[in-house]
């Protein structure tokens, strides 16, 4: 306990670094969240403070470091793809969005005594760009697919790959965020390790004019991403801007 006050966050702030927990407690039994987390800041560099970060492991640190620059370069590989399965150019995302703001999110899940009163985490589509995703072999995390909540299975050698709600708008609609969520166990606890790639709050983001046809009209209007987040806090899910 004593480690982990040393690098507590601030709750209150969406924009605080380091320890937190979300194990709530509802007298309604309400479904409520279920975990603790450790945030990183790693991407600007000018944001990369290792000094905010366990020392324990000894190599800790560094590694973080290294994997934060490995997905850095993977958000960009697919979002590359992604680009020419539309026939855009390879580097649009690159270039409309600029340096990403990355933050890494570890999360522990307690085996829970009431699993069916907790969601490990709430149903929800990410803000951001694209989020790249591993988990241990416990497994719980679902997406939401054609009205049903399905199980993504852990593989070891692989990286779930959750586009968040900037790349719908950018797509037009071609490709759709990612509803998701994370279920409790009631025998083991879990882990995983969530990297979310976000435009700084001053971008503006709009569909790409070259997915804009007749038969294909623009169905979100230009925000300001650090607006589009904002209104999170008074519109709930409801949060893409729809022409």
């Amino acid at each position: 306990m004593p480690d982990k006050l040393k690098y507590s966050c601030d709750l209150t702030s969406a924009a605080s670094e380091g320890y937190g927990s979300k194990m709530l407690v509802s007298k309604n039994d309400t479904v409520l969240d279920w975990r603790d987390y450790f945030d990183h800041h790693t991407l600007p560099l000018s944001r990369r403070n290792p000094r905010n970060w366990p020392e324990s492991p000894s190599d800790y640190r560094r590694t973080v470091e290294e994997y934060s620059d490995q997905m850095n370069a993977l958000a960009e590989r697919v979002l590359g793809l992604i680009s020419e399965s539309l026939g855009l150019k390879r580097d649009y995302f690159k270039d409309l969005v600029g340096e990403f703001y990355q933050n890494i999110t570890v999360s522990y899940y307690p085996a829970c005594p009431q699993p069916e009163l907790t969601l490990g985490l709430q149903s929800h589509s990410d803000f951001g760009v694209i989020t790249l995703l591993i988990q241990d072999d416990v497994g719980g995390l679902q997406v939401l697919k054609d009205g049903e909540w399905v199980t993504v299975e852990p593989l070891d050698d692989a990286i779930v790959v959750l586009l968040s709600d900037q790349t719908q708008v950018i797509t037009n609609g071609e490709y759709i965020s990612a509803i998701h969520r994370a279920i409790t166990n009631a025998n083991k606890a879990r882990l995983s390790v969530a990297t979310f790639h976000d435009p700084a709050k001053t971008v503006k983001i709009s569909p790409a004019s070259e997915l804009v046809t007749e038969s294909s009209p623009r169905r979100y209007r230009d925000v300001v991403y650090g607006d589009y987040v904002s209104s999170w806090y008074t519109k709930g899910s409801r949060r893409k801007t729809e022409s």
